[in-house]
């Protein structure tokens, strides 16, 4: 009965390493197992297997994990109170005594024989060092062990200590937790170990097992690295467990089949996102046209287009239906010999579909570059509808689209069209956007004004005085002004009679320009001759405006030079521009 109980606990304490050792093997190098790792040494702790409990600490300082530092220090106190010959298990020892049987025969010279060579056989291999002396050299190993890993540990611990949730939850990760993953995966994969990357994806997936993208990287990252097993085998518990219900692992797994030559896979997997994952999914049924073109098969290609568009057509206010029928138009356009029918697909296409900006704008852009003749009216008639809707045709589009919309027509017309076509749409631009453009204009020239004031107010650090000469401070003044600004003669106001400059009639409009800012500046440079291009240059005429009485400033006394006289305010012209969007 008692020999039956030793046997069986014996047993039990070989199921229970083994079972220890199943554990370490999938995630003894986890950053947090520490848990399973002190599980690990109080068990063989209680057993007293001292050699087995210094293997673990060495097997430790392999990789690093959290309270490194602790482990150090568990070790060196076992190997202070343990003698070495407890601390090494018997394969340590026969490799200690091989090594010192090596270097003893290397010292003995050839045909030499020691006189105490009799006496040193009798006595223990170790014998060249003494205990204490091998002792350290077997912590100074494995402290060697413990330094190159602590390194390591110094530059991973920014990532794992970011790591909120290391374990699967159905709730979302945050995005700084998910871009930590990412950089922790980019990191990895630099220091070229591919069992730590191995390691850490799979870590990572237990976290992130809901995302497909990092399902998708650790498929390339195998395949890059020649480990299609491993790859085919993350594919398939992504695809069949994880997140099989998200259409872009699917398609994802049609593309990685198709590249690797598995095209009946390929196939079924677009099938599958076809038929159950997301019916109607305009991507899929893109990409799976594509693959069908770069294997040779154009017809069947342009039937799943066509079937596509068969069951688009049965929905009511199908939303996908617009951007498939501009993506087909497209896909024939591309084929040899099928221009035409691209063109018809686009004439049918507002009989079934509610007109939009985006499929108004490929058909444009279709028609730009679809052969002679254009069927410029026909473009031109659906515009309108758009862009000046009536109760009998509602439309949902914002301003701004309609009026883009309108200036990429009149970019199309001004390319392709004839006089008449431009001037309609033009005037009908004009018409049906005139109070937009208008505020427009007047809100940018508001903010023209207020700039240029702002930079006039700033003061020269270089000034003698409160009054900084206007030549001085913009030479290039005269030119800072278009020739929209137009400026208005203007009625001086009487001032305080004072040793005025004369200006040169050239000058009038410029100085008239800055009158707006209410600030008189003192005249320091002899006036310039105006420059012979502006010679014959004509201003606007509008009637004389008299302004009320200004109150004149005194000249301060250290200004030696004659002040001039105080600027009124223009009257800016407010004739209503254009405005045609980014297109026109």
């Amino acid at each position: 009965m008692t020999l039956s109980l030793l046997n069986f606990i014996n047993i039990v304490w070989l199921l229970e390493e083994r079972l220890f050792e199943r554990g370490l093997a999938y995630v003894g190098t986890d950053y947090l197992s520490y848990s399973l790792w002190d599980e690990y040494i109080e068990f063989e702790y209680k057993h007293q297997e001292w050699s087995r409990l210094a293997m673990i600490y060495t097997r430790i300082f392999e990789n690093p994990i959290l309270y490194f530092d602790k482990y150090y220090s568990s070790f060196k106190e076992l190997a202070a109170n343990r003698p070495l010959s407890e601390l090494r298990t018997a394969d340590e020892a026969a490799a200690a005594a091989a090594s010192l049987v090596s270097e003893a025969s290397d010292n003995v010279t050839e045909g030499e024989v020691p006189s105490d060579a009799v006496e040193q056989s009798s006595k223990p291999v170790s014998a060249g060092l003494t205990e204490a002396e091998e002792l350290e050299k077997y912590i100074a190993i494995r402290e060697e062990m413990y330094k190159k890993a602590k390194e390591f540990d110094s530059k991973i611990v920014g990532f794992e200590t970011a790591i909120g949730r290391p374990y699967f939850h159905v709730k979302p990760l945050n995005a700084a937790e998910l871009e930590n993953w990412h950089n922790y995966l980019n990191f990895i994969e630099k220091e070229d170990d591919f069992s730590k990357v191995v390691k850490l994806y799979e870590r990572c997936l237990i976290a992130c097992a809901n995302y497909p993208e990092y399902w998708m990287r650790y498929v390339k990252c195998m395949e890059m690295r020649g480990s299609m097993d491993l790859a085919e085998n993350a594919l398939v518990r992504a695809t069949q467990v994880f997140v099989k219900r998200q259409p872009e692992i699917h398609l994802f797994a049609a593309w990685f089949k198709e590249h690797n030559g598995d095209i009946s896979g390929a196939r079924a997997a677009y099938e599958l996102v076809h038929t159950e994952i997301s019916p109607g999914l305009l991507e899929a049924i893109i990409k799976h046209a594509n693959m069908e073109r770069r294997l040779g098969n154009l017809e069947d290609a342009l039937s799943i287009y066509e079937q596509a568009i068969a069951i688009e057509k049965g929905k009511e206010h199908s939303q996908t239906l617009p951007v498939l029928f501009a993506q087909y138009a497209r896909f024939l356009y591309m084929a040899p010999g099928k221009e035409e029918k691209a063109r018809n697909i686009l004439m049918e296409a507002p009989e079934h579909v509610q007109l939009s900006k985006p499929f108004l704008e490929a058909m444009i852009s279709m028609e730009t570059m679809l052969p002679l003749p254009k069927r410029i009216e026909y473009v031109d008639t659906l515009v309108e509808k758009f862009i000046v809707p009536n109760p009998d045709n509602p439309n949902s589009a914002s301003m701004a689209e309609r009026e883009e919309l309108s200036s990429i027509l009149l970019e199309f017309l001004d390319l392709v069209g004839d006089a008449k076509f431009v001037k309609k749409a033009y005037d009908r631009h004009l018409k049906t956007f005139i109070n937009r453009t208008s505020a427009i204009l007047k809100k940018r020239l508001g903010e023209d004004l207020s700039s240029d004031k702002s930079k006039l107010a700033k003061a020269d650090p270089a000034a003698t005085s409160p009054a900084q000469s206007l030549a001085g401070a913009y030479p290039s003044a005269q030119n800072q002004w278009t020739a929209g600004y137009a400026v208005q003669p203007q009625a001086w106001p009487p001032v305080a009679p004072a040793p005025v400059q004369q200006w040169n009639p050239s000058y009038t409009q410029p100085a008239a320009a800055y009158g707006g800012y209410g600030t008189t500046y003192p005249q320091t440079s002899a006036p310039v001759p105006q420059a012979g291009t502006y010679a014959n240059y004509q201003p606007t005429t509008y009637p004389a405006q008299v302004y009320p009485q200004q109150q004149s400033y005194a000249q301060p006394a250290a200004v030696s030079a004659p002040v001039a006289a105080a600027a009124a305010t223009p009257q800016v012209s407010t004739v209503p521009q254009a405005y045609y969007g980014s297109y026109y």
